[in-house]
């Protein structure tokens, strides 16, 4: 009888994995690795509540669908087609996985210098870089996020999107490649700056990892 338990279920656990296409990452440093940027009680709520949700419920909502043997970027190319639950949770799980990684508690790392090339010729300064996108997240009214991406033709450009929409969605105005994404969702800041986004916003350069940064943007470059 405890051998027919046990197979059970082994079944039911084996049939939830075949349906878990998507997994989320284990974050890459501690919860309290980015204090006095971003607190340890936010980062473990966004990472093991917010982040773990969006992973579980696109699971979910793909689950019986032409979706569930396509990659993220595949379904994000065609989200204007599909549910309010598949590009809402789809696109929560690929923002979010970016997201953790664009951040570290690694001290003063800095971008390549073909990234700096890029940004100095695209936005005139690093300092003008910073600004623009920073006013990109603090004038998301309500939830989003500010975003640098690589466009078809290899050049940067900043740009925002409401809730959990992205840049290599089929639904925005500004397609590209994501190499950063700062999350506004309140969330991500409220714990700590309650209402003062522009705050979290000017903290969070000091928890960039600019060396993830370029490797994504030297990532697409080398795909272009």
């Amino acid at each position: 009888m405890k051998i027919l338990k046990v197979a059970a279920l082994s079944a039911v656990f084996a049939t939830q994995l075949m349906f878990a296409q998507f997994k989320q990452t284990p974050l890459p440093y501690a919860y309290n690795a980015l204090e006095g940027s971003i607190d340890a009680q936010t980062m473990e709520i966004h990472y093991s509540k917010h982040g773990a949700a969006y992973t579980a419920n696109l699971n979910k909502a793909i689950a019986g669908t032409p979706q569930e043997k396509e990659t993220i970027n595949q379904i994000l190319s065609q989200v204007s087609k599909l549910s309010p639950a598949i590009r809402n949770n789809a696109g929560g799980h690929y923002n979010h996985e970016l997201f953790w990684t664009v951040l570290t508690p690694e001290k003063n790392t800095q971008p390549s210098a073909k990234l700096l090339k890029a940004i100095n010729e695209t936005f005139g300064s690093m300092d003008a870089f910073k600004e623009k996108i920073s006013k990109a997240g603090a004038d998301r009214f309500g939830s989003g996020w500010a975003w640098l991406s690589v466009d078809k033709n290899g050049k940067l450009f900043v740009s925002s999107t409401p809730n959990q929409d992205n840049p290599l969605m089929d639904v925005v105005e500004e397609k590209g490649t994501p190499i950063l994404g700062i999350d506004v969702w309140e969330h991500a800041y409220y714990l700590k700056y309650q209402n003062k986004r522009a705050d979290y916003l000017s903290a969070i350069w000091n928890v960039l990892n600019w060396k993830e940064v370029s490797k994504r943007y030297e990532d697409v470059l080398s795909k272009k």
